[in-house]
Formats: C-alpha cells, structure tokens, sequence
C-alpha cells in the first residue's frame, strides 16, 4: 500500500505534499515558454505559483479516493495524483475570476491577483488605470490555469481509454460551475421581494456552483479514471450533491462568522460583496421587517465597517438562519454518508466517510 494513499487519513500531509510536488513540477516545465514570451509573462508564472501553493485539496482528494474506491489503492498513483492536481490548477484559476467579479481584496491571506497587478502597474509607472490592468491581468491569469490543468491532464500517463472515459464527466463540470458563477451573479442582483424565491435561487446555486463542482463531479470523475459501474456512480452521485451542499453551507457560516486568522479572509467579506447565500435567504425569510429593511440597506455595501458586520450579524443572529443552515450541514452530511451503503471498495468507503467529516467540520 502507497503510504501516500492511507485511507484513515485522507488529506495526509504526504499526500498534500505530493499535490504541490505535481503542480510545482508542471508550472517549472512551463517556465521555459515563459521566458521565451518575456518577463511580462514570468508574472503569470510566479502568480500562479502563489496561488496553488496550499488550500484544502478537496477536490483532488475527492478524485483521488473516488477512484480507489472503484478499483483500490494503485500500484503506482503517480498517473492518478497528476490528474487530480489538475483539479487544483483548474480551480484556482476560477477563483482568480471569482475574486475579480467579487472584487475581493484578498485570497488565502495575501492580496488577490487583481490587486497584485494593479500595485505592479503602480510600481512600474504604466499608462491608464491600475485597476483596469489588474482586472485584465487576472482574468488572463486565469484562464491561462484553467488551460493549463487541460495539459496536466493530458501529460497525466493515465490509460488512454480510461481517459476518454472520464473527460465528459470534466467537460460537464467546467460547464455546470460556469453556469453556477452566473447564476450566483444575476442572483446577487436580483431584488429580493420573495423570501422563498430567493432560497430557490440561492439552492440553485449552491448546486451548479459548489456541490457538483467541489464534490460530485471530481468523485464521480475519478470513479470513472478506476473504471467504476454505473451503481457506484450513482451512489456517488447522491453523495456528491449531499455533501457539496453541506460543504457550501458550512462556507456560508464562514463567510459571515469565520475567523479572518483562519479562513484568510476579512471577516464579513460576504456580507460586503452582498452574497445572496442559503444563509442570508434564511435571515431574510426569518427576520422582522426592520431587520429586513437593514439587510436591503446595508447587504453589498464595500464601505461595511466594523460595526455594521456587527449588525447585519445580529439581525442574521436573530432571524434564527445559524441554527437552520447548521441542521442543513447535518442533514447534507448524513445524507452523504448513507449513499456510501453501494458497493466499493472499503478503503473507498473509510476515506469518503473521513472526507465528508473534513468537509463539514472545517474553521477555513
């Protein structure tokens, strides 16, 4: 048995180690093109170093124990770990796009891509606007990682077959969160006149943008590299939504209560970028008319201090949406570990199981 692969410890420190060790060596073979294109492109490079050094790993550990799921722990897992860091480089770059729509400041606790750039265009004295160049730059940036996972992919020395098997399950994936980061876009600016419509909305999202994203796609994908029957798809299909679902809603609770030390964000960054989540539709649905009143005013609003966290907290508090979103995580959890009663391998099992308590039970 790989010491890698130690299905009791799912995200070991190895087995994190060796994801970066595959991203790290595909980004030093990309190096080369790079300093043929010139310097302007070497900071491309060195941000996409920045921004997939750490994270959670989840959705190549989600692929990686999929597949030992299906056909057990491989003799040689190298074929499976480069594949699965390609998940990483492919999200990545969709947060860089994420934090230029949000115009977040920050990601993983150094400033975002698009903030880099524009202090660069600073640095250098450039002509026009810094912020424009940021914004450009790092929508570049990411699609040039998304690209860049296509070719980790392909230079994995996965079987070819195999392969070809399981590329629909990734394109449908790409497809599903693209359509999931508009939603949650024209979400964002929709008003909200209908308490219940607006949980609709935000469920909607949660299941395009996170569950079949984070979860359910890279588990069924890598099901699909180990040659898994359409039964244990199935059950990992219901296991993916289950707990994609719980993983968003824990990240709702983060994104209004999470410790910045923690989650390397600042605190209420959701609140300022005015994220419909399943959380806020709660507050909205469970609080009083003044309480609504004071999420229409100050929900979106940059400028959010301190202070108005503090009361948009209260009024979230209050509405009882805490409370209802954390029996949501119990019941997305729950439901997540009952589709694992399907046949698969019981390493599969034990790491899934282990995989969905790290999902759900997370400060970051």
């Amino acid at each position: 048995m790989s010491t890698l692969l130690d299905p009791a410890d799912p995200l070991s420190a190895d087995l994190l180690a060796q994801i970066n060790a595959e991203i790290d060596s595909f980004l030093d073979d990309q190096r080369p093109l790079l300093d043929d294109v010139g310097s302007e492109a070497l900071v491309l490079g060195n941000l996409a170093r920045m921004f997939t050094d750490g994270g959670k790993r989840l959705r190549p550990a989600f692929c990686i124990w999929g597949a030992v799921a299906a056909g057990g722990i491989p003799a040689d897992p190298a074929p499976l770990l480069r594949a699965a860091a390609a998940l990483d480089m492919l999200h990545v770059g969709i947060l860089v796009h994420d934090d230029v729509m949000d115009a977040s400041a920050t990601r993983r606790g150094l400033p975002a891509a698009h903030v880099q750039l524009a202090n660069r265009h600073q640095d250098e004295g450039l002509l026009g606007s810094g912020a424009a160049f940021g914004r450009a730059g790092a929508i570049l940036l990411g699609d040039l990682m998304q690209l860049w996972s296509v070719e980790m992919l392909d230079s994995s020395g996965l079987d070819a077959a195999r392969l070809t098997a399981a590329r629909p399950v990734l394109a449908r994936m790409r497809t599903e969160v693209t359509c999931g980061q508009f939603l949650d876009v024209h979400v964002q600016h929709e008003p909200i006149r209908d308490p219940q419509h607006a949980l609709l909305a935000a469920a909607r999202v949660v299941e395009y943008k996170t569950a079949k994203y984070t979860v359910q796609r890279p588990v069924q994908f890598g099901a699909t590299l180990a040659g898994g029957s359409d039964e244990l798809l199935t059950a990992l299909e219901a296991y993916g939504s289950a707990l994609g679902r719980a993983f968003q809603f824990r990240d709702d609770l983060l994104g209004v209560f999470g410790d910045e030390a923690e989650t390397g964000k600042p605190a209420g960054d959701d609140l300022r970028e005015g994220k419909r989540t399943v959380l806020v539709a709660h507050a909205y649905a469970g609080t009083t008319d003044a309480g609504r009143r004071l999420l229409d005013a100050r929900l979106g609003d940059p400028g959010l201090d301190a202070d108005g966290v503090a009361d948009l907290r209260g009024v979230i508090i209050e509405s009882g949406a805490p409370d209802v979103v954390e029996a949501m995580i119990t019941e997305g959890f729950d439901g997540a570990i009952a589709a694992l009663d399907a046949p698969m391998t019981q390493a599969g099992r034990q790491a899934l199981h282990s995989l969905a308590y790290a999902a759900t039970q997370r400060h970051t």
